[in-house]
């Protein structure tokens, strides 16, 4: 009897021993930086709500909104999406401000599509220094590709560069006579497009361009510039202005009667943030690149990616612009970081954040245009690297010629 007593209890101490040994297991399995934890994960963004680019305030306002539908969902992995979108006007020494208080006061876990190129730069070296990821950069800028230097900061979109190369190869082939006008913005998201059509043209360029003005971020207006450009007889006239200068610039050249062929960034491409504030028949012929499904293209309406699209701007975001591309950005970004943090389970370290978001093998995003692809390595810090031309014909943008790999 006293023996079995015994042998009862050795087994009730062996039960107890093991059910906390796997309960440790278990809690050895999630691993938290700040910003994580069994029911939040806390995401930090500067955005640029007020000042002359906050056309663009919209993707941050959308990016919430999709992360409302995946709360609604019950999170990811269990866990909610807590979005601390701050406005940085788009001054870079307001987004360091922002981010500092983003890292240091709210604990985020990562920074999340912060936009603009001077802005995102100007956070960089502080964000490297504390290894905290910058994920998904909403800018083109090759600086998010340099893995090498600055391991915690990835972008998302095709960059400016090989934009630039697009249109400078078009223009040989098709215009290879042509005097070339510039409109740019003094600062690296600029100076990105100058250097990519330099590349092509070569010993060329010199003689090709005729005129390269400039104008800054927060100037209240570029018709000047533009007035400029006409004078210079250019036949070509690449538009390298944000959604507010670029509605200026197609509006102003056309009242002038100054009618070149024009190339314009794809960061300005939104039929609802720009074409329609120029006037959407002064937007007639303008070419420029493609990588997302535009909302106005009557082609993508019967798709299922695209209903779910419009099904969520009616629930989530009945305020947005449903023609508004930016709202389309917005989302696909969103879903690009779902996709990452689905993939780092119950491992939301900091690195494992970073190792998932460099490891992405050909998602497939339902508004990515036919034929492309979303994918990362330790060493292809461009997520997004196809494109497709295409052109404006008054109502939509009509693309042609293939898919383009970067």
């Amino acid at each position: 009897m006293v023996r079995y007593m015994q042998s009862a209890a050795a087994r009730a101490s062996l039960a107890a021993a093991l059910a906390f040994l796997v309960a440790g297991g278990a809690a050895a399995q999630k691993k938290y930086d700040p910003g994580a934890t069994d029911t939040e994960i806390k995401i930090g963004q500067t955005m640029p709500y007020s000042g002359g680019a906050s056309a663009y305030g919209t993707i941050g306002r959308s990016e919430a909104a999709y992360f409302k539908l995946i709360n609604e969902q019950g999170g990811v992995n269990g866990r909610k999406i807590n979005l601390i979108s701050l406005d940085d006007g788009l001054s870079p020494p307001k987004t360091v401000e922002q981010t500092r208080r983003l890292v240091e006061q709210d604990n985020v876990l990562f920074m999340f599509q912060m936009l603009g190129t001077p802005t995102s730069i100007a956070a960089r070296k502080y964000l490297n220094a504390a290894k905290v990821p910058q994920l998904f950069v909403a800018s083109g800028a090759t600086a998010w590709t340099d893995y090498e230097h600055y391991p915690w900061t990835i972008g998302w979109q095709p960059n400016y560069q090989t934009e630039a190369h697009v249109y400078a190869r078009y223009i040989l082939e098709h215009k290879p006579d042509a005097k070339i006008a510039i409109l740019y913005q003094n600062d690296d998201f600029g100076k990105d497009y100058i250097k990519g059509l330099r590349d092509v043209f070569g010993d060329k360029a010199d003689k090709l361009i005729v005129a390269t003005v400039s104008y800054e971020a927060n100037d209240p207006t570029v018709e000047s510039q533009v007035v400029t450009l006409a004078g210079s007889g250019a036949t070509v006239w690449f538009n390298g202005a944000t959604p507010k200068y670029a509605a200026q610039s197609i509006r102003k050249a056309y009242d002038i009667g100054w009618k070149p062929l024009q190339f314009l960034t794809s960061v300005s491409e939104s039929v609802g943030a720009v074409l329609q504030p120029a006037g959407l028949e002064k937007a007639v012929g303008i070419i420029s690149i493609g990588y997302l499904k535009d909302p106005t293209d009557p082609q993508w309406q019967n798709e299922q990616g695209f209903k779910d699209w419009a099904a969520w701007m009616k629930k989530y975001y009945p305020e947005g612009n449903t023609a508004d591309i930016y709202n389309v950005w917005g989302y696909s970004a969103a879903t690009t970081l779902i996709y990452v943090l689905k993939q780092c389970g119950d491992n939301l370290t900091r690195e494992n954040v970073m190792h998932e978001a460099t490891n992405i093998k050909e998602l497939k995003l339902p508004l990515l245009l036919p034929g492309i692809t979303l994918g990362t390595s330790p060493t292809h810090y461009a997520p997004i690297s196809s494109l497709q031309l295409q052109r404006f014909d008054g109502k939509n943008w009509v693309l042609f010629g293939d898919v383009i790999g970067g």
